[in-house]
């Protein structure tokens, strides 16, 4: 896959429709998209909790995961793509949020 290059500038709540709930590291086009997600049903809701997060070493390394193992869904998606995190990577994602008192 080509590498993309979004940058990640804000934290988000996603709500699963089975009620469940996860963070996602983001930006406001990736936003967006789980608005629309939203609105289809294929997540039951999505808020922002933090704006304009920091550029830290974990946002960096995030967005090389998410730039090289995931597309941007466009606005003809059938379903919500919920980013897969491996240990690692789930480790980063938590230092992220504690970075920005999330969680």
């Amino acid at each position: 896959m080509e590498e993309q290059h979004e940058t990640l500038t804000l934290i988000e709540e996603i709500t699963r429709n089975d009620g469940s709930k996860y963070y996602e590291i983001g930006n406001m086009v990736q936003n967006g998209r789980a608005e629309l997600a939203a609105e289809r049903g294929f997540i039951k809701e999505v808020r922002i909790l933090e704006l304009n997060i920091p550029h830290s070493k974990n946002v960096i390394k995030y967005e090389h995961f998410i730039n090289t193992h995931y597309k941007m869904q466009t606005e003809v998606m059938d379903h919500w793509e919920e980013w897969k995190r491996p240990p690692e990577i789930e480790e980063v994602v938590q230092t992220i949020l504690k970075e920005n008192h999330i969680g």
